[in-house]
């Protein structure tokens, strides 16, 4: 006996027939084995899921504490002189304002080292164009110079490269003089 093709269905593709002979024979005990293995792979792939995720939130933990140490560390020695400049003034019967002067200037360029170290420098502004996404306006001024650029520092910002920590704080030439 010879088996004919399969006539083409009305949208062109041709379906085949499987035999009866070719469909796998599984028994009721054997798909019950496999459910009971795939259920079972299923709950140790949570498991090994959920042993991910919290070894992953003690790791981002540890690492958050260990970044908080590590900042904290680098501002000890300004801490450190800030004291020291603290004692120095309270002990002293003629404490010199140049010498005060002096020592603050000189713990505040410590400071904006250790900002720049942790990788936010100083906005040195004046005389840069206005830019909104670093600069706060709280007022314009008459002065000298462009409009639209910046007139006065009020109080600094800093920032990345890709990211401001905060906006300097500026007046803004007007350009009227």
């Amino acid at each position: 006996m010879t088996e004919k093709p399969p006539a083409p269905a009305p949208d062109g593709t041709v379906a085949t027939v499987a035999n009866d002979s070719e469909a796998p024979d599984v028994s009721g005990s054997d798909a019950e084995a496999r459910v009971i293995e795939l259920e079972d792979h299923v709950r140790r792939s949570q498991a090994d899921y959920e042993n991910l995720r919290k070894r992953f939130d003690r790791e981002v933990a540890r690492e958050r504490a260990a970044e908080g140490a590590r900042v904290a560390s680098a501002w000890l020695p300004v801490l450190d002189d800030l004291e020291r400049a603290l004692d120095h003034t309270s002990t002293s019967t003629s404490a010199n304002p140049q010498a005060i002067l002096a020592g603050l200037t000189s713990i505040r360029d410590q400071a904006v080292a250790v900002l720049s170290g942790l990788g936010y420098h100083r906005f040195d502004v004046v005389g840069e164009p206005f830019d909104p996404t670093r600069h706060e306006a709280i007022g314009t001024v008459d002065a000298p110079g462009p409009a639209g650029s910046v007139a006065v520092l009020v109080r600094a910002g800093y920032g990345s490269d890709h990211e401001v920590l905060r906006p300097a704080s500026v007046l803004v030439c007007s350009g009227s003089v």
